[in-house]
């Protein structure tokens, strides 16, 4: 069970980690394999906001375009685009590397190429134009969400089905994945996407998230010898585009 201190302590780990909002000072956070049940409630906040911004910029008369494009600078702002880098970092890794001892190198790289590029173009571009395609604010609101929301649980699910492919970094800082606290967030996720859209629309958006983590698992494993923290940024991201694309197209 975990009490509120705890819970506490793993909120502003969790926040910390993955966001940039501002954490209580004073406050001593867990260690942050702990908090890792916050996550979908990270995504939660940051789908909140991306979806804010959105609603503020169709009432200012901005262009449903303008309004998505604004919403995820948002979130890419809040998350100070930690997820965009480790999807760029692992696409050139992966694009560029013909072993998993030079892929690791590049993606340690801080230099952009050809491929993190491209990935970067496809992520941003998919999810400006889904937000545009739905357009409502409040279906916009719901869908971004559950994306955000799922993409945060995605990370997790890398986790347990592999095994860090470094000694050291921010992925093997983690420890081994508590079932019990993973199993919290995947319960929390559920929830709050079945608040959201209708049972057969969250069963369709947690097929697609359960895709791409055993995909990102698998290559993670196949070209680099395990999970590192830009493969789990990758599975975020690619997360957030197969959800938000399945909704769209279950929806229009």
């Amino acid at each position: 069970m975990i009490r509120w201190q705890e819970a506490r302590a793993d909120l502003i780990a969790g926040f910390g980690l993955l966001t940039r909002l501002p954490m209580p000072r004073g406050i001593q956070g867990s260690p942050l394999g702990r908090s890792i049940w916050v996550w979908p409630l990270v995504g939660l906040v940051v789908g909140a906001i991306g979806a804010g911004v959105y609603a503020l910029a169709l009432r200012c008369h901005l262009w449903p375009l303008i309004g998505a494009l604004l919403a995820v600078l948002a979130m890419t702002a809040i998350t100070g685009a930690l997820h965009e880098d480790g999807l760029a970092d692992t696409a050139d890794g992966i694009g560029g590397g013909a072993t998993p001892e030079r892929r690791l190198a590049i993606m340690k790289d801080s230099r952009i190429g050809s491929f993190g590029a491209l990935a970067l173009i496809g992520s941003v571009g998919l999810r400006v134009f889904t937000i545009t395609q739905i357009a409502e604010p409040r279906v916009v609101a719901a869908i971004l969400i559950t994306a955000a929301v799922l993409g945060r649980a995605a990370m997790p699910g890398v986790l347990l089905l592999s095994a860090a492919a470094r000694a050291n970094g921010l992925a093997a800082s983690l420890g081994v994945p508590d079932r019990a606290r993973i199993g919290a967030g995947w319960l929390i996720a559920a929830l709050v996407c079945l608040l959201l859209v209708t049972p057969h629309h969250a069963l369709a958006a947690v097929i697609g998230a359960v895709v791409v983590v055993f995909g990102m698992a698998a290559l993670g494993r196949r070209m680099l010898g395990g999970y590192t923290g830009d493969t789990l940024g990758a599975a975020e991201q690619l997360t957030e585009c197969v959800v938000l694309l399945v909704l769209v197209a279950m929806v229009f």
